[in-house]
């Protein structure tokens, strides 16, 4: 029995508004950090830009993929038994944007643990989130139909759990290793501590967001309930990516004026990110 055209593009429709409410999110802290930090090290600037041009893309694909069953092709067999054209684009668009982030992120533990285990741990899972999402834009493209979307639950699984993972694991590292930094300055300490909880948070949104797609993907068959989260993924890395980052340059404009500029150990930690 198919399963009401509600519970087909009910979901999809949610998720593309989120998608739309969170890219706006985005623009804003977007200017607000070209706005503020003028004078900030170029290739981060370089790299602020490309997950926002890649969102841009995002947001275009996903409401082209809701005009096409609704508008274009409404009232047709064709709009309710095969999937939109856009969407094959959402995973590979989804891990070209998260995979940046997350080797990132990677990086920058790697500057404040020294340890390149992790560095290297958290890429391969990135990496592997990569080419999860890649054969699962190929699979959509040839298995289009709603009926057989869970013909290539491997690939979703891959993707998702890999991303899912990933995450965990930068939020752990990166908390343990801003914590091992913590000194008895009042000022380090209280930078270090807002951080962190800014890492939990956003990392644990990306982590839930990921596990809850492959979950309602495997549990609610021939429904596009998971997409409610799936949409809004990418979103979720970029945003985190611009509260992070204006975190740490928040911390490390604080810094200089705390800290002599002679001494590199009394500067803060979170100068030595970019």
């Amino acid at each position: 029995m198919s399963p009401p055209l509600s519970m087909i593009f009910g979901p999809m429709l949610v998720g593309v508004f989120l998608n739309c409410i969170l890219y706006g999110v985005l623009s804003v802290q977007t200017f607000i950090y070209f706005q503020t930090y003028k004078k900030d090290n170029p290739r981060i600037r370089a790299f602020v830009w490309f997950p926002l041009i890649m969102e841009t893309l995002n947001t275009g694909f996903d409401i082209g993929m809701m005009l096409e069953p609704l508008v274009f092709r409404y009232g047709t067999e064709r709009a309710v038994t095969r999937v939109p054209i856009m969407l094959s684009a959402d995973p590979i668009v989804t891990v070209l944007i998260s995979t940046p982030v997350q080797i990132f992120m990677a990086w920058r533990i790697r500057v404040i643990s020294g340890s390149s285990l992790l560095y290297y741990t958290i890429t391969f899972f990135s990496v592997c989130s990569l080419i999860g999402g890649l054969a699962n834009t190929i699979a959509v493209t040839i298995i289009n139909q709603y009926a057989n979307l869970h013909q290539f639950d491997g690939s979703v699984i891959t993707w998702l759990a890999s991303s899912a993972v990933t995450d965990i694991l930068i939020t752990i590292s990166l908390v343990w290793s801003l914590w091992k930094k913590r000194t008895n300055v009042r000022a380090t300490d209280d930078a270090i501590s807002r951080i962190i909880r800014l890492t939990v948070q956003t990392g644990a949104i990306t982590a839930i967001s990921a596990i809850l797609d492959v979950i309602l993907f495997l549990a609610v068959p021939d429904t596009t309930v998971n997409f409610v989260w799936d949409f809004a993924l990418s979103k979720l890395y970029t945003n985190a990516l611009m509260s992070t980052t204006q975190q740490s340059q928040r911390q490390s404009r604080m810094g200089k004026s705390q800290w002599s500029a002679n001494s590199r150990e009394q500067r803060p930690l979170f100068w030595r990110w970019n």
